[in-house]
């Protein structure tokens, strides 16, 4: 009896220290045993800021341009026959004058001598029948034949002499197809590589043997929509700022600044029927070549000065439900929502039109982890 007593005394104290062990666990789980007191303060996002400050800023707008050359030129062969020599590779830079094809010319060669042969023919009928008029004007003088004989050989006199002239047209004719049988670049620039090769046959006025595109200069050409043009006409007070010598700049797709400006050199007289937008094109100087035809640049046009201008950077301003808001740093460090209204777009920052004053701080950075009253800590950068 005591031996059973004992072993239950033994087995009531095992579950009790499991018991207790079971509910030391649970309590470090839970956080009940070791846990650190709860902070009780405000909670403080840690934000930076920039102070808004009112100057004159230049407004400038931005289009989609493609670059084109200035001037291209497709070189079509102007005598027909077979490509029998090809003094360039597609790709190269050539000058004004420069030769590229040659095309077979025996059977010009052959053309200019009989049109000579036949220059010279008509040549020695006409001496023959104008010593046959100064004959007869001397017998018509004496009334030894008649006018009307004398009328005949002047008559035979004016067609030897159109037959001469004719065939001189012929000869010279000949000779400028055997010319063009040596085909050479009308302008400097680069050939493009889609240029035909030797043993090709080129018809006279049909076949492209080359296009040459002058890329010293270039051109841009943008447009703009009808909604955009009417906006500019409204803030600039007409179109002047995108007239004809207006200077442009060109940001590249990979986001660098092309060094040298250009100037707009046209601008078209209206719509394009259909498509609602009116085409522009600005000249740019090229001399490194570093613009090609075919790229895409961003024109940049500057157009009016706005001044005591605020503007804050792109990525402070939130957009909900299509209205703008920013964070500033209002009354005893808290965050607080202010409702603005945003002009143009100038680079990377934003104008503001209403909503906020000089000297306000506006959140740039942090802004969406502070909910309205929220305490922060403030980091003034430079906007």
């Amino acid at each position: 009896m005591q031996v059973m007593n004992s072993m239950s005394m033994r087995m009531k104290l095992i579950i009790g220290i499991l018991v207790l062990a079971l509910v030391a666990a649970v309590g470090f789980r839970m956080g009940w045993i070791g846990a650190k007191p709860r902070q009780t303060g405000p909670r403080v996002v840690d934000v930076k800021a920039i102070q808004l400050v009112a100057k004159d800023t230049p407004i400038s707008y931005e289009f989609v341009g493609e670059i084109e050359a200035s001037d291209s030129a497709q070189i079509k062969a102007k005598v027909t026959g077979n490509i029998v020599e090809k003094y360039v590779v597609g790709g190269a830079n050539v000058k004004q004058g420069q030769p590229l094809f040659r095309i077979e010319a025996r059977q010009y060669e052959t053309t200019v001598l009989s049109s000579d042969a036949a220059v010279a023919e008509s040549e020695a009928a006409l001496n023959l029948i104008r010593r046959d008029v100064i004959r007869y004007r001397q017998l018509a003088a004496h009334g030894a034949i008649s006018q009307q004989s004398l009328d005949n050989v002047l008559a035979q006199e004016t067609q030897a002499l159109a037959k001469l002239e004719a065939n001189r047209a012929k000869a010279a004719q000949a000779r400028l197809d055997l010319r063009d049988t040596l085909v050479v670049s009308p302008m400097a620039g680069r050939i493009d590589v889609k240029d035909i090769g030797i043993g090709n046959y080129a018809t006279a006025g049909q076949t492209t043997l080359a296009t040459v595109s002058a890329i010293e200069n270039v051109r841009v050409k943008f447009s703009m929509s009808e909604n955009e043009y009417l906006k500019l006409f409204a803030r600039l007070k007409g179109m002047g700022a995108l007239e004809p010598g207006h200077k442009i700049n060109l940001r590249l797709s990979d986001g660098q600044e092309y060094p040298l400006a250009g100037s707009i050199e046209q601008v078209d007289s209206g719509m394009g029927q259909g498509t609602g937008t009116m085409t522009l094109k600005a000249l740019v100087e090229n001399p490194q070549k570093m613009l090609l035809p075919g790229m895409f640049a961003r024109v940049v046009a500057t157009g009016e000065v706005r001044k005591a201008a605020m503007v804050i950077p792109q990525r402070a301003v939130q957009e909900l439900l299509g209205k703008t808001f920013v964070t500033v740093v209002g009354e005893g460090e808290k965050a607080e929502p202010r409702p603005v209204k945003m002009g143009p777009r100038v680079g990377s920052g934003w104008v503001v039109e209403d909503g906020l004053k000089p000297g306000d701080r506006v959140v740039v950075e942090g802004a969406l982890k502070a909910a309205p009253g929220t305490m922060l800590k403030v980091t003034m950068i430079d906007g």
